[in-house]
């Protein structure tokens, strides 16, 4: 039976909060901590949205996230609650930061020391130390402008961004100039375009669709390091959800929202499986799409269906964590597979939508560098397969896939693998849309191409309902976990503004 929850307030207002990623915790945490009353209605039963986790038979698995990039995001957000990253999980860098392996069985280490990548660099193809150093030095600078003049503004209009100094900065964010032509200025050598393109393929769009910005991320990957939460990156998820209680806010858990009742253009009620919530204001970190179409009235939705079918995803993923009863000694923490096409699997991605002829795909193994996720002498295997959304993914398909990778992977260690795994889950795009109501099952949101950058992506603040607020990785600023924490942390201050005016 639904009934009314009361909110016993002082100065504080209701606000309630739909998805328990990381977009909404550090959006209630926010709240909370001046002094409103936040819920966070999650419709799973454990919290951390694409960063949840899983445990069977002694493995855990990381179901989502894996890459710790861009750590003084992370650091920034505890900052502002009186912790360091140390007072909430151990953070230890990755030596190599991951491994690529290319065709006839060469095996490339990115080390975390940069003077040695550098090295590296030279001996694949002369000259290429010094201009890998004026790349990730360009990248630095878009990194530093982005963090301190963009990716921190609600993309509301053009007018954010209209300032002498980023104006001033404009031809050099390179905005308008295509990442894979950027790559191809430094390096000629296609082991090293792989390397630094491949972020581009696994989170964004087509290297020549995605704006030469972006080579912002090489500089965090390769200069500030690769890094892993020991234990896994559900503890990072567990750290965000110790803020936001500690700051007060409160946790429905396995309770779905079913609809926002609205009136005179606002959100009244939030109406969950179980209960009917009055609100001052709400932000959805939930699937955009989902949120505007299956939860408000028809007359409040502002983004039509032609829209969303327009607009270019991410990639979606066939995933498989596995539990293997023995160690696998080639395997490092992250293994690239660039043994295939990349052209070939990204046309397919993005402009065929095709199952992948052959494919590129990703390996983490995290027991190599945390013993806690697995028995001692197993083995903890994630294997990540980029697809194109919205993919029919029955389960003969699944099971074609994995064979053809396990083929693959198998011949890479030099040893059998599939005879010793006691465990395996397979997790594909039915389950991102029954698990997260997301959009053609996409996996990491909006591609990253200039049309779909800052002022051009769904709007933070909803359009038409004025106390609706959005976070996450179909809005600004993007797909990842540190955009995602940005994303919460100006919906946040966009709903502070909006209760303060």
């Amino acid at each position: 039976m639904r009934h009314t929850l009361s909110h016993n307030l002082t100065s504080g207002k209701a606000i309630g909060v739909i998805g328990a990623g990381f977009a909404g915790m550090a959006a209630g945490a926010i709240l909370a901590e001046c002094g409103h009353d936040v819920t966070i209605f999650e419709k799973n039963d454990t919290i951390g949205g694409r960063a949840r986790t899983f445990s069977e038979q002694g493995f855990t698995f990381d179901m989502g996230p894996s890459w710790y990039w861009m750590p003084d995001v992370y650091e920034r957000f505890f900052e502002r609650f009186g912790y360091g990253v140390a007072d909430l999980y151990r953070l230890k860098q990755l030596d190599p930061g991951f491994a690529v392996a290319f065709p006839d069985d060469e095996v490339m280490d990115v080390p975390a020391d940069f003077d040695q990548l550098c090295t590296l660099f030279e001996q694949i193809e002369t000259g290429a130390a010094d201009k890998l150093r004026r790349f990730i030095a360009d990248g630095e600078f878009k990194y530093r402008v982005g963090m301190d003049d963009m990716v921190y503004k609600p993309g509301h209009s053009i007018t954010e961004f209209i300032s002498l100094r980023i104006f001033g900065q404009a031809l050099q964010l390179q905005l308008f100039s295509s990442f894979s032509k950027h790559a191809r200025r430094f390096f000629k050598d296609p082991r090293l375009l792989a390397l630094i393109e491949f972020p581009v393929l696994f989170l964004g769009a087509m290297p020549k669709d995605t704006p030469a910005l972006y080579s912002l991320m090489n500089y965090s990957g390769l200069k500030q390091g690769t890094f892993y939460p020991m234990g896994g990156f559900g503890k990072v998820a567990d750290a965000f959800q110790h803020i936001a209680r500690q700051a007060g806010v409160q946790f429905r858990t396995a309770e779905a929202v079913e609809r926002l009742e609205t009136s005179g253009g606002r959100v009244r009620h939030i109406h969950t499986t179980s209960q009917s919530v009055p609100v001052q204001a709400v932000i959805g970190s939930a699937d955009y799409q989902h949120i505007e179409h299956a939860l408000l009235p028809p007359q409040d939705r502002h983004y039509k269906d032609a829209y969303w079918e327009e607009r270019i995803f991410a990639p979606s993923c066939l995933l498989f964590y596995l539990g293997i009863d023995k160690r696998i000694a080639r395997l490092r923490h992250h293994n690239l597979f660039f043994d295939q096409d990349f052209g070939l699997h990204a046309e397919e991605i993005y402009k065929e939508k095709k199952w992948p002829t052959a494919p590129l795909f990703y390996v983490c193994c995290p027991s190599v560098t945390d013993p806690s996720v697995a028995p001692e002498g197993h083995e903890n295997v994630f294997v990540l397969m980029p697809i194109a959304t919205g993919l029919p993914d029955p389960e003969p398909i699944r099971e074609h896939y994995y064979q053809l990778l396990m083929d693959r992977l198998e011949k890479f260690a030099g040893e059998t693998i599939r005879d010793h795994v006691v465990l395996k889950k397979s997790y594909c795009v039915s389950d991102f849309k029954n698990d997260y109501n997301a959009y053609q099952g996409n996996a990491y949101g909006l591609a990253n191409t200039l049309r779909q950058t800052a002022i051009f992506k769904p709007k933070l603040r909803s359009p038409s309902v004025s106390n609706l607020f959005f976070a996450g990785q179909l809005t600004v600023p993007g797909p990842g976990v540190p955009p995602a924490i940005i994303s919460g942390t100006i919906a946040a201050q966009e709903v502070l503004k909006y209760l303060n005016s």
